[in-house]
């Protein structure tokens, strides 16, 4: 048979033409099973014991963008979302029963939009431009689906699962997106520095390399350019739905385990209204600060409100409020915030995030914009929820310090506590479920300097080539149009 022959055949059946390179070959089943279950051993690999098999899980799937076929993407990316999301998120079932498999199989579109996607990108532009292509690709989708719709959700991303060493991770430099960008291309990119070819393994190995001493640089630049122009010291105390004479005994005991603490903090929902008068009377009393979650009701009837964090001066009057942003979806969480500030403290510019706003970086962004020098973060991670949910929201703040260079105090209701230094590093924590437990720390705050990390800027372009694709995809799968072969 012909080369033209085997060429319209293999058009016919959907198939990338035959060719001798590894990775422009369509995938058999068996491999397809192969790399998938080396992604998803990967993936658990890196969230568990060793965070750089990240880069594995990321290998595979680029690999799985050579299915034979379009459905065989799609089947793969919810049967991989579904072995990778259902595992790490199982406490979903205990809160949302059966509908969290509905959950997982939303998270996992995102992984089948990927294959769809980089399968395409092969097919139209051939192996080196589509790898190319695959760093753009993921991390558009990853940043659409944690930061751009409804159910954003941007726990299990490939930032996050450096959350054990921020600074090393090159963090501080290129972001949490940042990090899915440049493991995408080291991945898609190494099956080509694998290859024969000496010169391609010394081009991939020395650009690692400087990649590496590029971050480490930029990173210490960074650090030593933020001199520190206060410090904080803050104390926290765990409790979960406790009556107003408890809060009163638990902030007894605070003080007089650190009685130089210059603003204390309780969690989200620390109160079902206002900060009560008693609160506020013992804050006079004992010229203190306090940061305390409560409900900001705007109607009389008390139908509707915001979750705020309410900060109470020595004096006993309320000195500053934050609402919540970003309500969590399905829960009676409030309104959004109409408006974000930082507050103007005796020490600095402090901003706060109510519980999952520390998770969306376009929250963020807006409080370093505003030269924010620390974040305070009442949350609360219901006891019943589990140690799974705690560990995974345990990683948020890590990453987020080192992103910004700013410290970051998270007092949750039942753990896990944070206090963390403006490079990321764990300074104090309070365990899972620690009712009762307290958390102290001192925070040297850092000049704003209003830095974002790089990826802030690299992720819309990675959004629009997504969107480019979809629509040339949509069309092309329209009209029958199938994508020239493969260069060989």
């Amino acid at each position: 048979m012909s080369e033209q022959a085997v060429t319209m055949v293999a058009r016919s059946r959907d198939l990338p033409p035959v060719s001798n390179r590894p990775s422009s070959r369509p995938l058999t089943v068996t491999a397809m099973l192969g790399w998938g279950a080396g992604a998803v051993v990967a993936f658990h690999l890196a969230y568990e014991l060793f965070p750089p098999a990240i880069l594995l899980f990321l290998g595979c799937m680029f690999q799985l963008g050579r299915a034979s076929t379009r459905p065989r993407a799609m089947y793969a990316g919810w049967l991989l979302g579904l072995c990778i999301y259902g595992p790490q998120l199982a406490f979903f079932f205990g809160i949302f029963g059966f509908g969290a498999v509905g959950l997982w199989l939303v998270l996992a579109t995102w992984l089948s939009i990927y294959l769809v996607l980089q399968r395409f990108a092969l097919l139209k532009f051939g192996p080196h431009l589509g790898a190319l292509l695959a760093p753009f690709i993921w991390t558009g989708l990853e940043y659409a689906r944690s930061e751009l719709y409804y159910l954003r959700f941007s726990w299990l991303n490939v930032g996050y699962a450096m959350s054990p060493f921020p600074q090393s991770a090159l963090i501080p430099w290129l972001g949490m997106y940042g990090i899915g960008f440049v493991s995408m291309a080291l991945a898609g990119l190494f099956p080509f520095a694998a290859g024969k070819s000496t010169r391609s393994k010394w081009i991939w190995a020395l650009s690692l390399a400087a990649l590496v001493f590029a971050g480490q640089l930029m990173a210490h630049r960074d650090s030593s350019s933020k001199r520190e122009v206060a410090e904080l010291k803050i104390a926290g105390v765990q409790l979960e739905f406790a009556d107003t004479q408890t809060v009163l005994q638990k902030l007894d005991e605070l003080i007089a385990e650190w009685p130089k603490a210059d603003l204390l903090v309780l969690s989200e929902y620390a109160f079902d209204g206002r900060v009560p008068s008693p609160v506020k009377d013992w804050c006079d009393k004992h010229d203190k600060y306090l940061v305390a979650g409560g409900k900001d009701y705007l109607d009389t009837l008390e139908t509707q409100f915001r979750n705020t964090a309410f900060v109470i001066g020595p004096d006993g009057e309320e000195v500053f409020t934050q609402a919540k942003k970003v309500p969590i979806q399905f829960f009676k969480d409030g309104l959004p915030a109409s408006t974000q500030s930082v507050w103007n403290s005796p020490w600095g510019k402090i901003g706060f995030c109510v519980c999952y706003d520390l998770s969306y970086t376009r929250v963020i962004d807006e409080l370093i914009r505003q030269g924010a020098q620390a974040i305070v973060a009442p949350t609360m991670d219901v006891q019943n929820w589990g140690k799974r949910q705690h560990q995974l929201h345990a990683r948020v703040a890590p990453v987020r310090a080192a992103e910004y260079g700013v410290p970051i105090f998270r007092l949750c209701s039942s753990g896990i506590s944070q206090a963390v230094g403006r490079d990321g590093r764990l300074l104090a924590s309070a365990g899972f479920p620690g009712q009762g437990e307290a958390i102290a720390a001192t925070l040297r705050l850092a000049r704003g300097n209003k830095r974002l990390p790089v990826d802030r800027y690299l992720v819309w372009p990675c959004v629009g080539v997504c969107i480019l694709l979809l629509i040339w995809h949509a069309i092309t799968s329209l009209h029958g149009i199938v994508p020239p072969k493969l260069p060989r």
